[in-house]
């Protein structure tokens, strides 16, 4: 019962999710109208969608993805001219023409003057269309599930509480607003304006999700995003273990949002081959540091039966933007399959609670080894060796080892050298942090840093809005410092407002010079131009404490988290 609870409520915080927000002006355009005979049945349709479609995902594999694809189109379609509808009420009665068609009988025409259960009922079936996808972690918890076990009442019921709880919370928004709209009826005749601001808002979230604006920029409000709740609901429900090596059938690789470099692939049809799950992301400089192993590993021995599978688990907000971690994936030179697990689907299944961890899987589908974080290469390859030929007894292997050496960011850390911990720039995990004023939490502020920091401590300097996952530069002139340990310096970075930000790096009060690192010059001067992580400092003499300071002359820099090597 505790379980259904749980995927209730987290239904009824995904209005408080910044992707819930292209929908809600499609819920509200009929919000002036009877609830029982247009709102009830908006979300109805919508519920009863998104529960058709989430229960289908787990059990449909690739060609629902496609399908369900070419579903949101079609919405978007009908959407669209369902706004334009509101604004232009000429267009009215000739747009819906169609769907009186196929539909059987819609009462009343797309601009909602008088009410229709059938046309709010196909309006709620195509939110629910543009809906699915963004439920989020929790429904990836559930899709899990149902792969696992199989397509039943259980899950769908699971899918059908999540919906229902989503549903409840849109009916207390849309009724709200419903008799906020009757009193400036009543009060100030401003139906016209009313209904045709409604259609505008319909027409640009249309655009905003055609264009994917949804998942680029409001996934980056962290103010109203609910993902640290999202996991502490899934922590509840998930086992906290990894399975144990050995004896433990690897879980499906149903619940990819997409894939990259390969199509959809399954662990069955991977039977017979050796198998590397590697969850990373790629703003991670732990899996950065582990990429050339993988590569190398990649191009040895793909030839002779071994398939490596990165899982893109994001840790942050903007690495859920598939265009970022394409041109990731690009720029690192990744060449093997990718899955995109931005609903944690795969990492949920497996378990897995570490960036980077990795899972070897031998050709029966068994997992036989596992390593969370860098390190232990040589015993990894070892045991890739030993599966590969467990596998085909003919196949002749050396005992060598892969050499690599990775560049900027990839490079080996130094073992022998005190490092600063990671350190997260927003105040949901927050420490060890220095500036004279206290924390304001999703408000502008201004910050000054103290005259010396403490050893791995920082401080931000001017006018910053700090959220849960990053604080947000407001004006120019803005700064961080950092008191750090190690041989490198790594900043993650991104450009709120979406333009190239310039800044400016000093170490010890002077220009880092030869100690700069491959995301700048010697004079310390850099520019963000995407969202990633930034290697800012490689010291290339004494490695010592330094005092590291970044300015921002223009504003609309975005930091997340230091990391160290």
């Amino acid at each position: 019962m505790l379980i259904f609870i749980l995927a209730y409520l987290g239904g009824v915080i995904t209005i408080l999710s910044p992707c819930v927000l292209p929908v809600l002006p499609f819920v509200f355009a009929r919000s002036e109208q009877s609830f029982r005979r247009s709102g009830l049945p908006i979300l109805f349709g919508m519920a009863a969608t998104f529960t058709v479609l989430a229960s289908l995902a787990a059990v449909g594999g690739a060609w629902l993805v496609e399908v369900n694809q070419y579903g949101r189109y079609a919405a978007m379609l009908l959407l669209l001219l369902l706004g334009l509808a509101l604004i232009f009420p000429s267009w009215s009665e000739r747009m819906m023409r169609p769907f009186v068609a196929l539909g059987g009988r819609l009462q009343e025409s797309a601009d909602g003057r008088q009410g229709s259960v059938k046309g709010s009922l196909l309006l709620g079936v195509a939110v629910g269309f543009l809906w699915a996808p963004c439920a989020g972690p929790i429904l990836g918890l559930v899709l899990a599930g149902a792969a696992l076990q199989g397509a039943n009442l259980y899950s769908a019921s699971l899918l059908l509480a999540f919906a229902a709880g989503a549903a409840s919370s849109l009916a207390l928004a849309l009724l709200a607003s419903g008799r906020v709209i009757a009193w400036l009826k009543r009060n100030f005749g401003v139906e016209e304006w009313i209904r045709r601001v409604l259609g505008v808002a319909v027409v640009a979230g249309v655009v905003v999700i055609a264009l994917g604006w949804d998942t680029r920029f409001l996934a980056q409000l962290t103010s109203a995003n609910t993902t640290s709740t999202e996991q502490r609901l899934i922590e509840s429900l998930a086992p906290s273990a990894p399975q144990e090596t050995g004896k433990a059938m690897a879980p499906p690789l149903k619940g990819a949002t997409q894939w990259l470099n390969s199509p959809p692939l399954s662990m069955e049809a991977l039977r017979g081959k050796v198998v590397l799950v590697d969850f990373w992301t790629y703003s991670c400089i732990n899996c950065l540091r582990t990429l050339p192993y993988l590569k190398a590993w990649d191009e040895k021995y793909r030839a002779q039966g071994l398939v490596i599978i990165g899982v893109h688990a994001p840790e942050f907000a903007f690495e859920k933007d598939i265009s970022n971690v394409e041109r990731a994936v690009r720029e690192l030179g990744v060449k093997y399959p990718v899955a995109i697990d931005n609903q944690y689907v795969i990492w949920n299944a497996f378990k897995n609670q570490y960036w980077p961890a990795h899972y070897l899987i031998d050709a029966q589908g068994r997992i036989r080894h596992q390593h969370f974080g860098e390190g232990a290469y040589q015993e990894t390859e070892l045991r890739i060796q030993g599966l590969l030929k467990e596998a085909n007894s003919d196949l002749a292997l050396k005992q060598e080892f892969v050499q690599v050496n990775g560049t900027g960011a990839t490079a080996a850390t130094e073992e022998d050298v005190e490092r600063s911990p990671e350190t997260y720039v927003g105040y949901g995990r927050q420490e060890n942090f220095a500036s004279r004023e206290a924390i304001r939490e999703d408000a502008p502020a201004h910050y000054s840093a103290p005259r010396v920091l403490k050893t791995d401590h920082w401080a931000l300097g001017g006018n910053w809005q700090v959220g849960r996952e990053s604080a947000v530069l407001q004006k120019s002139g803005g700064a961080i410092s950092y008191r750090f340990q190690g041989r490198d310096l790594h900043l993650v970075l991104g450009a709120n407002n979406g333009k190239p930000v310039r800044f400016k790096v000093t170490l010890d009060g002077v220009a880092p010079g030869r100690n700069h690192g491959a995301d700048i010059d010697a004079a310390g001067n850099g520019v963000i131009r995407e969202q990633r992580l930034y290697q800012l400092i490689r010291q290339r003499g004494e490695i010592r404490n330094r005092t590291f300071r970044i300015e921002f002359p223009d504003g609309g820099a975005e930091a997340f988290a230091f990391t160290f090597g």
